[in-house]
C-alpha cells in the first residue's frame, strides 16, 4: 500500500478511535471505588483516571505512528465531540456526562491533557541538547 493512502487511513481510524473513547468514555469515567476505613472514606474515581491516561497515550501513540501532530489532534478532536455529544441532553432528557466533579474533571482534564498531548512535538524525547542560537562575543567586534 501506498505511504499517503497507509497515512490517510491511519487518520481517518484515529477520528473514529477517539470518537470511539468518547462515548464508551462517558460512561466508563463515572467508575469510582469506595473503600472504608473505620469513620473514613476514599472515594478512588479510577475511570476518570483511567481515561485520562488513555487519551494522553494514544493521543501521543497517534502522532508516532503517523510522524505528524496531525494524527494527534485527529484523535483528540474525535474524543472531543463524542464526548460533548455525550454531555448534552438526548431527546428523552437524559445525559451521559453530568456536572458532578469527577466529570468536570474528566471533562477539562481530558482538554487540557489531550491538547497538550496532541501539541508536543513528534520527537520531543528523542532531542539531544537544547536547541540555542551561539550567543555574540564581545571580542569579536
Amino acid at each position: 500500500m501506498h505511504e499517503p493512502i497507509r497515512r490517510s487511513l491511519l487518520l481517518v481510524g484515529f477520528v473514529i478511535m477517539g470518537s470511539a473513547i468518547g462515548i464508551a468514555g462517558a460512561f466508563i469515567q463515572a467508575h469510582r471505588s469506595i473503600v472504608s476505613i473505620s469513620e473514613f472514606v476514599i472515594i478512588l474515581p479510577w475511570g476518570t483516571a483511567l481515561l485520562l491516561v488513555a487519551i494522553v497515550t494514544v493521543t501521543r501513540l497517534a502522532t508516532l505512528a503517523t510522524g505528524t501532530r496531525w494524527a494527534g489532534w485527529l484523535f483528540f478532536t474525535g474524543w472531543l465531540a463524542a464526548t460533548v455529544l455525550m454531555a448534552t441532553d438526548s431527546p428523552s432528557g437524559d445525559l451521559a456526562i453530568s456536572s458532578g466533579a469527577r466529570q468536570v474533571v474528566y471533562l477539562f482534564g481530558g482538554i487540557v491533557l489531550g491538547a497538550s498531548a496532541a501539541t508536543l512535538p513528534v520527537d520531543f524525547l528523542t532531542r539531544k541538547g537544547t536547541h540555542r542560537l551561539p550567543r555574540p562575543s564581545v571580542l569579536s567586534e
